[in-house]
Formats: C-alpha cells, sequence, structure tokens
C-alpha cells in the first residue's frame, strides 16, 4: 500500500551467510528449484545425507499447513542441517495431539535448491476433520502442528480468520498471536503483504530487518522469509491454523504491477522481471502454498470449496495482469476501457468460479479495496447523461475531478481501474447474489455495501441498502500504519462516501468471519498494543449481511464461540 516515504541507505550489515551462521543456519544456493520436496508413502534403500545423526538438524522455523482441500493440505517446514547436502526424513500426521493414532506417513527429502524449505501435499485425509503433524529427520522432531481439511456436503457453520500487511518493521505482530488462541478457527486467509521488502530504518523503527537493506535478489528474499518465520508469534498463528495465502506488492516492491514497481529502479536494483521472478519463488518456498499451474509459477490465483456453505475465490489483482498505476489527476487512464488490473485468463477464470459455484456465499479474497472511496463523491456522469464513458473523457479532463464519480484518494485500488470494476460488476450481477469482497492493503478497517453508482439516490439508497449488490469487508493490518491522522474524518469519509457503514483508520488487529446459512457476519478485533507481543484485545465492530440481502447491517456483538472446537497442538 502507498509510497512509503524512505531513505535509501548503503548495503550493510550482515550477508545471507553471516546472517544464517549467526542464526544457526546453513549456507544455501540461489538457482531455481521444484516447489515441492519429493514425498513417497514408503521406506526403501536411503544415501547416507547430512540429517542421518543426532543433532545434525534444526527445525528453528516452525511447521505450517495451507490450501486446505477436502481430502489433502500442505504441510511445511524448513530444515536446518549443519553441513550442506541432500535432507531426507518423514511427517506423521494423527487424529490426536498425543500421536497415538497415527493416520498417515510421507517420507520427503529436500536440498539447498529450495533452500532446505520442505513441502507435502499430503492426501489420504477426511472432509472437516482436524490432524496434528509433526516433521522428523533421523532423531530430531519438529514441534506439533495442527491443521483442518475442507468441508464437504452439508457445513452449518465456518470460522475464518483474515490477516494483512504485517510490517516488522512497524511492531509485534500481536494478531497473530490472538489468532492463534482461537481453537475454533477453520482457516486463516492472509491477504497479501507478509513480508516487507524495505531495509532497517526505511519504513519504520520499531524492529530491525535481516538482511538490513532492501531485498532485491534471491538471497534477499530467502532470507527475509527466514527472518520472519523466527517470530514465535507468527510461528504459533502457523502452527495453530492452516492460511490460504495470495501475495500483494509487498513481497516484492512496494506498488508493483506487471512490468514493474515504484519501488523498483531498473538498472541499478536489477531487472525486475528477474527480481519479480525471485520474490515469487522465495514465497512459494517459504510459504506453505499449492500452486495451481506448475508450468506458471506466477499464478496464485485459485478457488477453495467449503462444502455447501462458502467459495473462496482467491485472486492476484498485483502482479499476473494489473497495468501500471494512472497519477491520481490522470482521469484519461482512469476510465481507459482498456486498462486492466487482472489478466483477461485470470477474469475469465473468475466469472466459471462465480458462475458454476452452488455454495451459499461467493467469498472474494483479494488485495485492494474494491469499492469506491472519495473525497467527492459525485453520481457516474455516464448514468446520469446516458453518453458513453468515451464522449464524457475530454469534458473529465476538463473539470477537477478524475473520473465521472467524483474526486479519488487513491488510483492504485480498483478507483484507479474504473472500466475493471464494472466489468466485475457485471459478474457479480450474474452471480445470483450473496457475494462478499475481502481486502487487505489499506492497513485500516472498513465495510460496506457494493454499488455501481453510491453517490446517485437513483441507483443506491444508504438507508436500506437498495442497489447494492455485494458488500466487502476491509481487514485492518497486523502492524502496518493505518491514517492515525486522520481518524476525527471518519464521519466525514461516511458522508461522502454514504456506501461506507464502519471506518476505523487508526487500530491494528485482525478480521473474523462467522458464516452460517442464514448470514455472512465480520467482526473486527484489535491488538491491545503492538509495542510488545501480546494477546489482548478487544472487539471493534461488527456487519452482517443476510442471505439474500447483499447489504449490510449493523449487529448487536460478536458472535459466540465454538464450544466444540478440537484441542490446539501442544
Amino acid at each position: 500500500m502507498g509510497r512509503a516515504r524512505r531513505q535509501r541507505p548503503r548495503k550493510r550489515g550482515w550477508s545471507r551467510r553471516d546472517f544464517l551462521r549467526r542464526a544457526g543456519f546453513a549456507s544455501t544456493a540461489v538457482a531455481a528449484a521444484p516447489l515441492f520436496a519429493s514425498c513417497s508413502a514408503g521406506g526403501g534403500g536411503r544415501d547416507p545425507d547430512p540429517g542421518s545423526e543426532p543433532g545434525s538438524v534444526e527445525f528453528r522455523h516452525g511447521v505450517a499447513s495451507g490450501d486446505p482441500l477436502q481430502d489433502r493440505v500442505i504441510l511445511w517446514t524448513r530444515v536446518t542441517p549443519a553441513t550442506d547436502g541432500t535432507i531426507r526424513g518423514e511427517v506423521q500426521v494423527a487424529s490426536d495431539p498425543a500421536f497415538t493414532r497415527i493416520v498417515q506417513t510421507s517420507r520427503f527429502s529436500t536440498d539447498a535448491d529450495r533452500d532446505y524449505t520442505v513441502k507435502v501435499d499430503q492426501g489420504g485425509l477426511a472432509p472437516a476433520t482436524t490432524y496434528y503433524y509433526r516433521f522428523a529427520v533421523g532423531q530430531t522432531r519438529s514441534v506439533i502442528g495442527r491443521t483442518r481439511t475442507a468441508a464437504s456436503g452439508g457445513l452449518d457453520r465456518l470460522r475464518v480468520g483474515v490477516v494483512s500487511c504485517s510490517s516488522y518493521a512497524h511492531g509485534y505482530f500481536s494478531a497473530y498471536k490472538a489468532l492463534a488462541r482461537r481453537a475454533d478457527i477453520d482457516v486463516v486467509l492472509h491477504l497479501g503483504d507478509y513480508i516487507y521488502e524495505y531495509g532497517t530504518g526505511e519504513y519504520g523503527e520499531a524492529r530491525e530487518y535481516q538482511p538490513s537493506h532492501e531485498i532485491t535478489t534471491l538471497d534477499d528474499y530467502r532470507t527475509r522469509h527466514a527472518h520472519y518465520k523466527l517470530d514465535s508469534d507468527l510461528q504459533e498463528v502457523h502452527r495453530q491454523h492452516p492460511f490460504i495465502t495470495v501475495w500483494d506488492d509487498h513481497e516484492t516492491a512496494n506498488d508493483s504491477w506487471r512490468d514493474g514497481a515504484e519501488n523498483h529502479t531498473e538498472g541499478s536494483e536489477g531487472v525486475w522481471a528477474q527480481r519479480k521472478a525471485w520474490g515469487v519463488q522465495a514465497y512459494a518456498e517459504w510459504l506453505p502454498i499449492r500452486l495451481p499451474d506448475a508450468a506458471d509459477p506466477q499464478r496464485i490465483y485459485r478457488q477453495f470449496r467449503y462444502g455447501d456453505l462458502a467459495e473462496f475465490v482467491m485472486l492476484d489483482t498485483r502482479l499476473e495482469g494489473r497495468d501500471e498505476q494512472a497519477a491520481v489527476a490522470d482521469a484519461s487512464s482512469i476510465n481507459d476501457a482498456d486498462r486492466h488490473l487482472i489478466s483477461t485468463a485470470q477474469f475469465d477464470f473468475l466469472s466459471n468460479a462465480l458462475s458454476t459455484t452452488t455454495a451459499k456465499w461467493k467469498l472474494l479474497g483479494q488485495q485492494v479495496m474494491f469499492g469506491q472511496l472519495r473525497i467527492l463523491g459525485l453520481p457516474e456522469l455516464s448514468r446520469l447523461s446516458g453518453l458513453p464513458i468515451e464522449q464524457l473523457r475530454d469534458l473529465v479532463n476538463s473539470l477537477p475531478v478524475v473520473s465521472t464519480g467524483g474526486i479519488i484518494l487513491n488510483p492504485d485500488q480498483w478507483d484507479g481501474y474504473r472500466a475493471e470494476r464494472n466489468r466485475l460488476f457485471g459478474l457479480i450481477e450474474s452471480a445470483g447474489g450473496n457475494v462478499a469482497v475481502l481486502t487487505g492493503d489499506i492497513h485500516t478497517s472498513w465495510a460496506m455495501d457494493l454499488s455501481r453508482d453510491p453517490n446517485n439516490p437513483l441507483v443506491y439508497n444508504p438507508l436500506n441498502g437498495s442497489g447494492s449488490l455485494a458488500v466487502e469487508f476491509v481487514a485492518t493490518s497486523v502492524t502496518s500504519p493505518g491514517l492515525d491522522q486522520l481518524a476525527p474524518l471518519q464521519s466525514l469519509l461516511q458522508l461522502l462516501n454514504p456506501h461506507m457503514k464502519y471506518v476505523d483508520l487508526a487500530r491494528k488487529g485482525y478480521l473474523l468471519l462467522d458464516v452460517t446459512p442464514e448470514r455472512l457476519q465480520g467482526e473486527w478485533w484489535y491488538s491491545q498494543t503492538i509495542a510488545e507481543s501480546s494477546e489482548a484485545e478487544s472487539f471493534g465492530a461488527a456487519y452482517f449481511t443476510a442471505d439474500g440481502d447483499n447489504h449490510l447491517s449493523r449487529a448487536d456483538g460478536p458472535s459466540e464461540a465454538r464450544t466444540d472446537a478440537p484441542a490446539l497442538a501442544p
């Protein structure tokens, strides 16, 4: 999100080798590698390897799971060997935390080509079931992790954590710590900015990064992911819950798009295509993500079904198909019908997902705010006049407005890609209702109705939600700075944007979704502090959309926690 004002110190501090040695890690190669460690269900003869002796490996970066399907889930760890070489081990999956009922065992191997990360796509599991897992190399075992498969058939309730924007340099991950203690969470969605690319002191000063300089190479991106994975709160939330993740811009560089980024200087910081590929490779290695197309490692848009209750469609509005951002006053580009935020292939994928699902709720997990955010909201001139947008461009360019609906604030979000948003509104209208957009990126909390023309009383009625086609829940950041100085203007923002039902510009935390056949509710929970690691939190607000309503109503309070949740991992 945004263009952080920062300094560019000369590259300094430890090299990757220094960092890995001092942290107890092995050095790694930087060549491209397969995304999964090899695994099998059986044993067989094995050559000696660096992990065969007691004490020769460590599991310093914890364990994680992700991309749950009805019969399988990705299990992840990172092995730290004493010496370089191929590491072989196994992962055990049990139905109880004491491992008295082991249901699956798979073998794996890993090496420096994949940065000693391990990803096992563990199959043979039952739907809607909690499992416990652990990795082993020789006599060395990892901590125990806990995961849960997606449901099939009828489902009466789903609990989902939603997080985004975790700047290590701005504080401690208290939101992760609080989420990890919620035993009734089925899955956590991370909507991007899992890591940040800046160097120490360039954007936030609460904690120092490794490497200390801005990351631009594969070595750099791997080291930054390794540094993040040493955080105890991040480790714990991964240990307790499966994740579904998508990247935003900071996993590569600020305000990135298909062919460049605001925070990338071609030449002095390398070639963008290569830098992007390295960022993507490190992300695939260090996150428990299943790539939907092995031939296209830069594709992460995909979908997940939770029985008859919910379909999650995860999008990439950042790297895969986005045209360069327009300037805030460039009305011609903002209204250009040929500019895209997602590719044609991704649009077709989304169209198919929305038109074919039979799930009650359709949830679009993506990065940037979909609803209109304006400091001067006007009805869409093209709708009032009946003239096509092309005929209005000259008029719009001569007025102090940058779209036919008023002055927008941030052309990096869907506001800057007006025609693309209209095309997506068309898909939402055809989807038959019960669509919710889930958003991160903006470091603040928002709940809003989604209308094609929210400032036009002939199209949208803010009093009863008539004219709203869907709803949007925007998760605040885990730590990244919001708009604290504008907090007194929250009421004014809602006045100028009548479709916005809730705005909080300052507090940090997470979004909790409670999903039933009758309604979809979003709740904002806020960390008491990010100055230190703390699970203390407070309830902020809750809004819901009832089945068939397609607009938001305020809830009386938070939803009840499930009392039958499976035990957390010990």
